[in-house]
């Protein structure tokens, strides 16, 4: 069974302007533009039975579109860096959505996930980078952002066996609620 995880797609304007930023670090290898996201919960290997509950529980998920944003450049490890990402603004609605994915993660008996919900695009895996290298790039990208986009859905990616980094593969879609409409305009309200 290929590996699950959970994740926010990046539009493709936003993936554009992140991969302009490939390039310029010795020892980084670059995430194909297709393959950015922005996980919420690592699932791993399981078993068929097992992927089928987790599919039907995520489809029962009502929680409404959101605004994110990409901002800000990091590094995972900080003596030895090992990635390089790109930052997320921080809307209570993602934290909702991740930490609603993981109860039912958890209630499906999945182990808790042992890392702190850190949202980020993964931009480059590093061997063998300097430290020093790594903080001259980010340093000169550390204004980065996008415009602001609307998440209308999370998907349930699978990857095969690799080094990480892609191929994935799209294996259901859940959509999030479109804000309701009152279908009324300020000209429409009437003071009683």
């Amino acid at each position: 069974m290929p590996r699950l995880f959970t994740a926010l797609e990046i539009p493709r304007n936003a993936a554009m302007s992140l991969s302009l930023l490939r390039g310029g670090l010795p020892g980084a290898r670059w995430i194909d533009v297709e393959n950015y996201h922005i996980t919420l919960r690592f699932i791993g290997d399981v078993d068929g039975r097992t992927a089928d509950e987790i599919v039907d529980r995520l489809d029962r998920i009502n929680r409404p579109e959101f605004q994110l944003q990409l901002t800000g450049m990091g590094a995972f490890g900080s003596k030895k860096p090992h990635s390089i990402f790109a930052g997320v603004s921080n809307p209570p609605e993602l934290y909702a959505l991740q930490a609603e994915v993981e109860r039912i993660c958890q209630r499906l008996g999945l182990p808790a996930d042992p890392r702190k919900f850190t949202p980020h695009v993964t931009l480059a895996r590093l061997r063998n980078s300097r430290v020093e290298d790594v903080v001259r790039y980010l340093s000169g990208r550390g204004g980065f952002h996008t415009n602001s986009f609307t998440v209308s859905r999370f998907v349930l990616l699978s990857s095969r066996d690799s080094i990480g980094g892609g191929p994935y593969l799209t294996e259901e879609i859940f959509p999030l609620q479109e804000p309701l409409s009152t279908g009324l305009s300020n000209g429409d309200l009437h003071p009683l």
